[in-house]
Protein backbone atom coordinates (compact mmCIF):
# COMPACT_ATOMS: atom_id res chain seq x y z
CA UNK A 1 0.00 0.00 0.00
CA UNK A 2 1.27 3.67 -0.84
CA UNK A 3 2.54 5.37 2.49
CA UNK A 4 1.50 8.70 3.27
CA UNK A 5 2.48 11.84 5.15
CA UNK A 6 0.33 13.92 7.05
CA UNK A 7 1.00 17.89 6.95
CA UNK A 8 -1.04 19.43 9.78
CA UNK A 9 -0.91 23.46 9.40
CA UNK A 10 -2.43 24.99 12.84
CA UNK A 11 -3.29 28.52 11.28
CA UNK A 12 -4.37 32.05 13.48
CA UNK A 13 -4.06 35.10 11.47
CA UNK A 14 -1.60 33.93 8.58
CA UNK A 15 -3.00 35.73 5.46
CA UNK A 16 0.12 37.19 4.51
CA UNK A 17 2.32 33.89 4.72
CA UNK A 18 -0.65 30.96 4.10
CA UNK A 19 -0.99 30.61 0.07
CA UNK A 20 3.58 30.86 0.41
CA UNK A 21 4.09 28.08 3.05
CA UNK A 22 1.06 25.76 0.94
CA UNK A 23 2.69 26.26 -2.01
CA UNK A 24 5.86 25.16 -0.66
CA UNK A 25 4.53 22.24 0.69
CA UNK A 26 2.64 21.19 -2.73
CA UNK A 27 6.27 21.25 -4.19
CA UNK A 28 8.01 18.81 -1.77
CA UNK A 29 8.90 15.26 -3.49
CA UNK A 30 9.25 13.03 -0.57
CA UNK A 31 11.31 10.14 -0.35
CA UNK A 32 10.23 6.63 -0.94
CA UNK A 33 7.43 7.56 -2.86
CA UNK A 34 5.49 8.67 0.09
CA UNK A 35 2.65 11.01 -0.84
CA UNK A 36 1.17 13.39 1.21
CA UNK A 37 -2.55 15.26 2.62
CA UNK A 38 -2.52 18.46 3.86
CA UNK A 39 -4.62 19.50 7.06
CA UNK A 40 -5.25 23.10 7.19
CA UNK A 41 -6.76 24.02 10.80
CA UNK A 42 -8.03 27.36 11.18
CA UNK A 43 -8.22 28.58 14.87
CA UNK A 44 -10.79 31.10 14.07
CA UNK A 45 -8.77 33.61 12.43
CA UNK A 46 -10.33 37.10 12.01
CA UNK A 47 -8.32 37.78 8.64
CA UNK A 48 -8.82 36.61 5.27
CA UNK A 49 -6.24 33.20 6.31
CA UNK A 50 -9.90 31.48 5.57
CA UNK A 51 -10.12 33.59 1.66
CA UNK A 52 -7.20 32.41 1.33
CA UNK A 53 -6.94 28.45 2.13
CA UNK A 54 -10.15 27.92 -0.08
CA UNK A 55 -8.66 29.79 -2.73
CA UNK A 56 -5.61 27.87 -3.19
CA UNK A 57 -7.97 24.75 -2.28
CA UNK A 58 -9.57 25.02 -5.50
CA UNK A 59 -6.83 26.56 -7.77
CA UNK A 60 -5.03 23.05 -6.76
CA UNK A 61 -7.75 20.04 -6.83
CA UNK A 62 -4.63 17.72 -7.65
CA UNK A 63 -3.42 18.66 -4.34
CA UNK A 64 -5.39 16.59 -0.97
CA UNK A 65 -6.36 19.44 1.30
CA UNK A 66 -8.74 19.35 4.07
CA UNK A 67 -9.68 22.17 5.82
CA UNK A 68 -11.08 22.54 9.28
CA UNK A 69 -12.12 26.09 11.32
CA UNK A 70 -12.77 26.69 14.80
CA UNK A 71 -15.66 28.67 15.57
CA UNK A 72 -13.86 30.44 18.63
CA UNK A 73 -9.89 30.69 19.08
CA UNK A 74 -9.19 27.88 21.59
CA UNK A 75 -5.00 27.59 20.19
CA UNK A 76 -2.24 26.11 18.61
CA UNK A 77 -1.91 23.11 20.66
CA UNK A 78 -6.12 22.59 19.94
CA UNK A 79 -5.71 22.98 16.61
CA UNK A 80 -3.34 20.41 16.52
CA UNK A 81 -5.90 18.22 18.42
CA UNK A 82 -8.25 18.86 15.17
CA UNK A 83 -5.65 17.87 13.09
CA UNK A 84 -4.26 14.78 14.21
CA UNK A 85 -7.46 13.75 14.69
CA UNK A 86 -8.50 13.96 11.24
CA UNK A 87 -4.99 12.75 9.90
CA UNK A 88 -5.45 9.65 7.58
CA UNK A 89 -1.65 9.24 6.77
CA UNK A 90 0.71 6.85 8.09
CA UNK A 91 3.18 9.61 9.42
CA UNK A 92 2.07 12.86 10.87
CA UNK A 93 4.27 16.25 10.72
CA UNK A 94 3.47 19.80 11.67
CA UNK A 95 4.07 22.67 9.56
CA UNK A 96 3.60 26.30 11.05
CA UNK A 97 1.67 28.50 8.67
CA UNK A 98 4.63 31.07 8.68
CA UNK A 99 8.35 30.52 6.91
CA UNK A 100 10.04 29.74 9.95
CA UNK A 101 10.69 26.16 8.70
CA UNK A 102 11.64 25.00 5.52
CA UNK A 103 9.00 22.00 4.47
CA UNK A 104 11.56 20.71 1.74
CA UNK A 105 13.39 19.39 4.98
CA UNK A 106 10.52 17.19 5.57
CA UNK A 107 12.34 14.52 4.46
CA UNK A 108 15.25 14.59 6.74
CA UNK A 109 12.97 13.86 9.28
CA UNK A 110 11.05 10.79 7.31
CA UNK A 111 14.57 9.30 6.37
CA UNK A 112 15.14 7.87 9.57
CA UNK A 113 11.16 6.46 10.40
CA UNK A 114 11.55 5.09 6.24
CA UNK A 115 14.89 3.17 7.47
CA UNK A 116 13.40 1.38 10.13
CA UNK A 117 15.31 3.14 12.81
CA UNK A 118 13.30 5.63 14.28
CA UNK A 119 9.40 6.11 15.48
CA UNK A 120 9.27 9.93 16.32
CA UNK A 121 11.99 12.54 14.78
CA UNK A 122 12.80 16.12 16.35
CA UNK A 123 13.68 18.52 14.04
CA UNK A 124 16.35 20.54 15.68
CA UNK A 125 17.23 24.42 15.46
CA UNK A 126 20.55 23.87 17.10
CA UNK A 127 22.48 21.21 15.69
CA UNK A 128 23.99 20.70 11.85
CA UNK A 129 25.03 23.21 9.65
CA UNK A 130 21.74 24.61 8.36
CA UNK A 131 21.49 28.47 7.72
CA UNK A 132 19.45 30.12 11.02
CA UNK A 133 18.42 33.67 11.10
CA UNK A 134 20.09 35.73 14.09
CA UNK A 135 17.12 36.82 16.18
CA UNK A 136 16.34 36.93 20.13
CA UNK A 137 19.23 35.95 22.34
CA UNK A 138 16.46 35.54 25.19
CA UNK A 139 14.78 33.50 23.21
CA UNK A 140 17.34 31.08 22.64
CA UNK A 141 18.34 30.98 26.36
CA UNK A 142 14.55 30.10 27.32
CA UNK A 143 14.82 27.26 24.93
CA UNK A 144 17.89 25.94 26.51
CA UNK A 145 16.89 26.21 30.00
CA UNK A 146 13.28 24.54 28.78
CA UNK A 147 14.92 21.48 26.62
CA UNK A 148 17.12 21.25 29.65
CA UNK A 149 14.80 20.62 32.30
CA UNK A 150 12.43 18.90 30.24
CA UNK A 151 15.64 16.50 29.45
CA UNK A 152 16.17 16.23 33.21
CA UNK A 153 12.84 14.68 33.89
CA UNK A 154 12.12 12.83 30.91
CA UNK A 155 15.87 11.01 30.88
CA UNK A 156 16.34 12.46 27.26
CA UNK A 157 18.93 14.27 25.40
CA UNK A 158 17.36 16.60 23.45
CA UNK A 159 18.19 19.82 21.68
CA UNK A 160 15.27 21.28 20.93
CA UNK A 161 12.35 20.14 22.74
CA UNK A 162 10.54 23.60 21.66
CA UNK A 163 10.64 22.68 18.00
CA UNK A 164 7.74 22.66 15.93
CA UNK A 165 9.14 20.25 13.32
CA UNK A 166 7.78 16.88 15.19
CA UNK A 167 7.04 13.61 13.25
CA UNK A 168 5.34 10.59 14.54
CA UNK A 169 3.91 7.12 13.40
CA UNK A 170 0.69 7.86 13.41
CA UNK A 171 -0.32 5.55 15.58
CA UNK A 172 2.01 6.76 17.87
CA UNK A 173 0.68 10.05 18.15
CA UNK A 174 -3.14 8.93 17.78
CA UNK A 175 -2.97 7.10 20.98
CA UNK A 176 -1.90 9.73 23.00
CA UNK A 177 -4.27 11.63 25.24
CA UNK A 178 -3.29 15.34 24.50
CA UNK A 179 -4.58 18.33 26.84
CA UNK A 180 -3.21 21.31 26.55
CA UNK A 181 -4.57 23.66 24.01
CA UNK A 182 -1.83 25.94 23.77
CA UNK A 183 1.86 26.21 23.55
CA UNK A 184 1.71 23.40 26.28
CA UNK A 185 1.86 21.27 23.64
CA UNK A 186 5.24 20.80 22.91
CA UNK A 187 6.43 19.51 26.47
CA UNK A 188 3.21 17.95 27.23
CA UNK A 189 3.70 15.75 24.48
CA UNK A 190 7.59 15.19 24.66
CA UNK A 191 6.89 14.00 28.65
CA UNK A 192 4.44 11.41 27.13
CA UNK A 193 6.10 9.85 24.56
CA UNK A 194 9.02 9.18 26.84
CA UNK A 195 7.56 7.10 28.99
CA UNK A 196 7.26 4.33 26.48
CA UNK A 197 10.59 2.65 26.07
CA UNK A 198 9.54 1.16 23.45
CA UNK A 199 9.53 4.46 20.93
CA UNK A 200 12.82 4.92 19.14
CA UNK A 201 12.95 8.75 19.21
CA UNK A 202 15.74 10.51 17.12
CA UNK A 203 17.18 14.26 16.20
CA UNK A 204 18.20 15.71 13.20
CA UNK A 205 19.43 19.68 12.02
CA UNK A 206 16.99 21.86 10.54
CA UNK A 207 17.06 25.19 8.99
CA UNK A 208 14.89 27.96 10.88
CA UNK A 209 13.99 31.10 9.23
CA UNK A 210 12.49 33.10 12.49
CA UNK A 211 10.95 35.90 11.97
CA UNK A 212 9.94 39.14 14.47
CA UNK A 213 7.53 39.79 16.43
CA UNK A 214 6.55 42.91 13.66
CA UNK A 215 6.52 39.92 10.81
CA UNK A 216 4.15 38.06 12.84
CA UNK A 217 5.44 36.52 15.45
CA UNK A 218 3.37 35.40 17.89
CA UNK A 219 4.84 33.10 21.25
CA UNK A 220 5.81 35.37 24.56
CA UNK A 221 7.29 35.06 28.00
CA UNK A 222 3.79 33.88 29.39
CA UNK A 223 4.27 31.30 27.23
CA UNK A 224 7.93 30.21 28.87
CA UNK A 225 6.31 29.89 32.04
CA UNK A 226 3.39 27.90 30.77
CA UNK A 227 6.25 25.45 29.22
CA UNK A 228 7.74 25.38 32.80
CA UNK A 229 4.89 24.71 34.48
CA UNK A 230 3.66 21.93 31.88
CA UNK A 231 7.11 19.53 31.73
CA UNK A 232 6.71 20.07 35.39
CA UNK A 233 2.81 18.85 35.36
CA UNK A 234 3.49 16.49 32.70
CA UNK A 235 6.68 14.73 34.21
CA UNK A 236 5.90 14.87 37.99
CA UNK A 237 2.43 15.53 39.28
CA UNK A 238 0.15 13.94 36.28
CA UNK A 239 2.05 10.74 36.33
Amino acid sequence: MPIKLSVIIPAYNEEKTIESILEKVRQVTLIGQVSKEIIVVNDCSKDDTEKKVLLYKSLHPELEISYYKHDINKGKGAALHTGIRQAKGDFVIIQDADLEYDPNEFNLLLRPILDGFADVVYGSRFMGGNPHRILFFWHSIGNKVLTSLSNILTNLNLTDMETCYKMWKSDIIKSINLKEKRFGFEPEVTAKISRNPKIRIYEVGISYYGRTYAEGKKINWKDGFRAIYCILKYNIWAR
